[in-house]
């Protein structure tokens, strides 16, 4: 937030409400997005949520901005605390110029807990919200109605969101929750001074939506017609959009016992002919192995969403990692085709879930998109998406097999893909089973098994991914070529990264981005030649062992020269992420980019 001398129009806002779970802490957060969306600004949500229904500690990071909002920030702007716990964990990071909003009938402000600047704007939220219902609830529409007025930003759209929220409730719940929030605002309009800013707003209505969302959306766009799932945070949110919706674009969507079932189910409606998904995350994605080794046998075509959280075991179930990255693409047993695609952004997670239907059935395998709960479950706004973009390409499928002779399912071909005909094609039966087998299905490994069909199988297979290869789109450099430090990253680093370059390009630092999103097949060549051009390298994980930076080395020789690790569960920051680009950018000393 720009100076709180004089009206002035702020490049970010960012409020923080926190509380226990079960307050409702979300409902508010989403109500005050969605207004600053329907406005014309751009806002970046993201909930911070233990795995229980009551109590414990959440608070929800909303940044608000005329101006693409890249990540949720270090500090906030604006505290709704609606707990001590949520005082005493985060007044420390309000900045100054801000302020700090909480019920001061049931909060027992602590000397010296709000710091010098930030303006203490205690209200009677109980008394307030007791007029429109008993529901404890309700003290945070109050709380919201004082943060609408202290922003300076208008009622008029806050409330439009609560009706349209209420309304199937009827007039009485919209009225109710109108008039709290209303009366929140009228009573920080009487007790306090609102911060001066002045939002531009264009009134642009933009989407605004999670990652998993997109997915869901991408999969309905590709044409996908089964969805499968067991529920796993932070994938469930795939499965909460597609239940009510999928059937109205034609798509079962199942519910299933466990994440076997789940691969297995999606595995058989891909090899009949029926695009097919299924989405978990890691500890369901252990279960799922074998059936995705299945797939590769048989060569059927199925997409398998992974949305990373922290491990391993249960681990931090409701927290983001990157840590399975080896797990996707050492998944299932023996060597074998595959696509392990990480969407860097929301855009991405649209637009790359219907490509990943597109590579399972043009090269007849699994493709797996690695998520996380960063990407997967924070909210954003977007600008609409092109559905124009988006093109159904079924590959080497047989319609009317007329081929002189029996039909050769697993054809050895230049290419490696064979021509395909769902079950029910004239004059193309053939087995499709999980042993070896020989170009026409016959499995290999019951009497005898022969070296030679193994070999000819398995380089067959194999030829996909030279092939793929040829045809993958290549990494790009985001920014200037000769830039002083080459970012690295993978999947929602892409966040952080944008924020932290956009932040460094004020200050005439001259850094620029490279993004892996195809991370396998790996492209070694391209990686290796941006990589060998680079000054200087910084390479930014969530995870411990810095997976992405030994997959580099494994697969080009090449060694990044420093590198950004984060594993307690929350996402990285733009000023940490500055702070090291800094600490690097001013080291004498260059380390080698050394090959081995």
């Amino acid at each position: 937030m720009e100076s709180q001398s004089g009206s002035v129009s702020p490049r970010k806002v960012t409020v923080w409400i926190g509380g226990a779970a079960g307050d409702g802490i979300a409902s508010v957060a989403e109500t005050l997005a969605k207004a600053c969306a329907r406005t014309g600004l751009y806002a970046f949500a993201y909930n911070s949520y233990q795995s229980l229904i009551r109590g414990g500690h959440v608070y929800m990071q909303i940044r608000i901005g005329s101006k693409k909002v890249w990540s949720q920030g270090d500090f906030s702007d604006f505290l709704i605390a609606l707990n001590i716990d949520t005082l005493q964990r985060h007044a420390k990071d309000v900045s100054p110029g801000g302020a700090v909003i909480y019920n001061k009938e049931k909060i027992k402000l602590e000397p010296g807990l709000i710091k010098p600047g930030v303006m203490d704007c205690g209200i009677p939220s109980s008394t307030i919200a007791n007029k429109f219902g008993k529901s404890p609830i309700m003290q945070n529409t109050v709380a919201l109605g004082a943060l609408s007025y202290l922003m300076n930003f208008p009622f008029e759209p806050i409330q439009e969101v609560l009706t349209s929220t209420f309304k199937r409730k009827g007039d009485a719940v919209v009225n109710a929750n109108v008039g709290a929030a209303k009366a929140g605002y009228d009573y920080a309009k009487e007790n306090f001074k609102a911060v001066p800013l002045t939002w531009q707003l264009t009134h642009k209505k933009r989407m605004f939506l999670t990652g998993n969302q997109a997915v869901a959306l991408g999969a309905v766009a590709a044409g996908c017609k089964f969805y499968s799932a067991y529920p796993m945070t932070p994938a469930t949110g795939i499965l909460h959009w597609l239940a009510p919706k999928g059937p109205k674009y034609g798509m079962v969507v199942k519910q299933c016992e466990d994440e076997i079932a789940a691969m297995n189910m999606a595995v058989g409606a891909g090899h009949v002919g029926t695009r097919a998904m299924t989405g978990t995350s890691g500890g369901g994605f252990a279960l799922m192995t074998e059936a995705v080794g299945l797939a590769a046998m048989i060569e059927a075509p199925v997409v398998v969403v992974n949305c990373q959280r922290g491990g391993p075991s249960t681990g931090l179930p409701t927290k983001t990692e990157q840590a399975d990255l080896f797990q996707a693409i050492g998944a299932s047993q023996g060597d074998y085709p595959k696509f392990v695609l990480a969407p860097a952004n929301i855009e991405d997670a649209f637009y790359m879930t219907t490509e990943a239907f597109n590579l399972a059935e043009i090269y007849q395998c699994p493709v797996i998109i690695l998520s996380d709960l960063l990407l997967a479950e924070h909210f954003e706004t977007v600008d609409d998406f092109d559905f124009s973009k988006v093109k159904i390409e079924r590959g080497e499928m047989v319609a009317n097999y007329s081929g002189n002779g029996e039909y050769k399912r697993y054809l050895s071909t230049p290419s490696g893909i064979s021509p395909r005909a769902v079950p029910g094609t004239a004059n193309t039966v053939y087995v499709a089973g999980s042993d070896e087998h020989d170009e026409d299905g016959t499995l290999i490994s019951d009497v005898f098994t022969d070296p030679e069909k193994r070999v000819l199988m398995m380089e067959k297979r194999m030829r996909k991914m030279t092939t793929a290869l040829k045809n993958l789109p290549e990494p790009q450099i985001i920014g200037p070529e000769n830039a002083d430090l080459t970012l690295i990253g993978w999947g929602s680093t892409y966040y952080v990264i944008r924020d932290a370059v956009r932040m460094l390009e004020k200050e005439g630092m001259h850094v620029n981005h490279l993004h892996i999103k195809y991370v396998w097949p790996f492209q070694s060549k391209a990686i290796s030649k941006i990589l060998k051009s680079c000054k200087k390298t910084l390479i930014i994980e969530n995870n411990f062992t810095g997976q992405m930076e030994r997959l580099i080395r494994q697969e080009t020789g090449l060694s990044i020269q420093h590198n950004l690790r984060k594993y307690d569960g929350e996402p990285l920051g733009p000023i940490q992420v500055c702070k090291k680009i800094k600490e690097v950018l001013s080291e004498k000393k260059v380390a080698e980019l050394v090959s081995h």
